[in-house]
């Protein structure tokens, strides 16, 4: 058997390419939709793809399960949690298809999956036990957990509720996910685990960066199956302390259940020449999207444009703070535009309709061209601020940080929530923005700056900041 585990380090998503070298067949499980490159590492091997499954409908991304479906590979998914969790593309299709149930098998090559019903993240959620026949090997190897078991954590079950809006379903989940720990204690300790996402990623609040481990190890260390003590107990653990969702996981999960629209292709976003990026600038029917670090974009940016620097965020800001299906600028340098249009495809930000680059920037700029500028401060200079008034001080770290420590009269909206939440920062005085480094809130005042809010950036860290209620720091 081979494996490849397959790393989205900007979604913190693992996908896995299961193989069988003796008849050449392969299987992907948790693809993402650009499957090209899926094509290339199993060329790479020797192997050729026959299989694609899913361990759930996502939230994080659009699924690549329909792109191998369009390529004739047969696609398994589940049919479990009630005809309200099925994937909707698939009934009545006419694609290669097997919808499976707990304990179902089937077999690529000589490896054979087995699905087990392990609801709680979501209540169709399916984990694939993985058995290399080939080998002769009396026990199975592996367990693909999905968002069921990560590496330090569990799959939170508040998603379909806190990011789409599906009320009333955050407990029950909590519970299922509790029989589905007692479930998991029973496996054998050997079995390696291999997860669906790794630290970075939104479906867990406190997941490990170790790509894969065993069922003994989680047992031993894993803190939110150690809490599975008591139904009550474990309700209440699991459900605090939850990060607040990107705004984007909504529409994942509508797509990914009514099915992705196919991707014909990778897009090809043409050059935008100096001359022309005037006519960009300011406008609100687009969003100028700026990939450069966030020094460079609070010196001098293009009118407008909202930054998402090129790493971890790049996906979770665009998806958060552009509107589906707003045309979509990219100001980033050549050699990384590929990783970019793929990064934004995968959560079906499509609609690229060109790319600048740093250098362009520059000579619009050397020739007149207008930029904007943000103001940073340090810490020292918001309480100075502070304390003189006239300011709105708003943090956009996570509600579970804002609530062990704030400082005094903030307002606190997470800053992946903030662009369903404009409506409820002051418009009437001048708005001084920080989180735990400067990271996200350098994000922030881009997206407040482009709907009309004097910003500060703060950056420094939030654990320099001193309170000092008439003394100690002038407020002059």
């Amino acid at each position: 058997m081979l494996v490849r585990q397959i790393h989205d380090t900007k979604l913190a998503q693992y996908a896995y390419l299961i193989g069988c070298p003796r008849t050449g067949q392969a299987i992907i499980i948790d693809p993402e939709r650009d499957i090209d490159r899926y094509y290339e590492a199993a060329a790479a091997n020797k192997l050729r793809i026959i299989a694609a499954a899913d361990t759930h409908i996502h939230a994080d991304y659009l699924s690549g399960l329909r792109e191998f479906a369009e390529r004739g590979v047969t696609v398994y998914a589940s049919d479990e949690g009630a005809p309200d969790w099925r994937y909707e593309w698939l009934l009545g299709s006419g694609y290669p298809h097997r919808l499976l149930h707990n304990n179902d098998r089937f077999m690529v090559g000589n490896i054979e999956f087995t699905a087990l019903h392990t609801p709680g993240h979501t209540p169709e959620h399916l984990s694939y036990l993985v058995h290399d026949q080939g080998a002769g090997a009396a026990d199975p190897v592996a367990l693909c957990t999905g968002d069921f078991v990560f590496v330090g954590d569990l799959g939170r079950p508040d998603l379909l509720e806190m990011a789409a809006g599906m009320t009333g379903t955050m407990v029950p989940g909590a519970k299922q996910l509790y029989k589905s720990v007692e479930s998991f204690r029973l496996m054998p300790e050997f079995l390696q685990v291999w997860p669906a996402h790794g630290a970075g990623s939104a479906c867990g609040k406190s997941l490990g960066d170790v790509p894969s481990s065993t069922v003994g190890y989680e047992l031993r260390t894993n803190p939110s199956i150690q809490a599975a003590t008591s139904d009550d107990e474990f309700v209440d653990f699991i459900l605090s302390g939850q990060p607040e969702p990107p705004v984007y996981f909504a529409r994942m999960k509508r797509d990914n259940r009514a099915g992705p629209k196919v991707l014909a292709h990778i897009p090809s976003p043409p050059h935008v020449e100096p001359s022309a990026i005037a006519a960009l600038t300011g406008r609100m029917d687009i969003v100028i999207v700026d990939t450069r670090p966030r020094a460079a974009f609070l010196a001098g940016h293009l009118p407008s444009s909202i930054l998402a620097e090129m790493d971890y965020q790049l996906v979770s800001i665009v998806g958060s703070y552009v509107d589906e299906g707003t045309p979509i600028y990219l100001v980033v340098s050549e050699d990384r535009l590929d990783e970019a249009v793929r990064a934004l495809i995968r959560i079906g930000s499509d609609e690229i309709m060109g790319y600048i680059t740093p250098d362009d920037v520059a000579t619009y700029a050397a020739a007149g061209g207008t930029l904007s500028t943000i103001p940073s401060v340090d810490m020292e200079e918001l309480e100075r601020q502070r304390l003189r008034g006239g300011v709105t001080v708003l943090d956009v770290r996570g509600k579970a940080d804002f609530e062990h420590h704030h400082i005094p009269d903030a307002l606190n909206i997470a800053h992946t929530r903030l662009f369903v939440r404009l409506n409820e920062v002051p418009r009437d005085q001048p708005v001084i923005v920080h989180c735990n480094s400067g990271a996200r809130s350098a994000h922030a005042v881009s997206l407040l700056q482009r709907h009309g809010f004097g910003v500060t950036n703060v950056n420094d860290q939030m654990a320099n900041y001193r309170e000092t209620a008439t003394a100690g720091v002038s407020a002059h």
